[in-house]
């Protein structure tokens, strides 16, 4: 599959906010969005090996590579408009650094934004994977 994916965790209100994020500030609708409790989730990391699947972390398909963390979120700035992309100067940063901080996000997502739920416009609703 070469088409751009972001895996997310499909109960968490913090992901489902930085998917209706995404949907909002992307510049060519080319991103396709699956839950990681779902079946095509499954079969995917399946097929690269992957049998179990961090629902704390946040995964972005490229088409070529599967991207985690911190790596992940600075990938999918490429597919925004300006001024998001600024948001790229966090490559200086080693990843250690930014997968930390990712983490202390990540332990804290639950609390950040409890019970939302993106709900994409049928054009965007046939980019969402199950």
């Amino acid at each position: 599959m070469n088409k751009p994916i972001i895996f997310y965790d499909g109960d968490c209100g913090f992901c489902n906010k930085t998917v209706q994020f995404v949907l909002n500030h992307e510049k060519n609708s080319e991103i396709h969005f699956c839950a990681l409790q779902s079946e095509h989730a499954k079969m995917f990391f399946k097929g690269l090996g992957i049998h179990e699947i961090d629902l704390s972390t946040f995964y972005f398909w490229d088409g070529k590579k599967l991207n985690n963390k911190s790596t992940a979120a600075l990938k999918v700035l490429n597919h925004f408009h300006f001024p998001y992309t600024l948001g790229k100067i966090g490559w200086i940063c080693p990843r250690f650094i930014r997968d930390g901080i990712y983490s202390m996000i990540a332990k804290r997502r639950m609390r950040l934004a409890p019970g939302f739920c993106a709900i994409p416009t049928p054009s965007q609703a046939i980019r969402f994977l199950s």
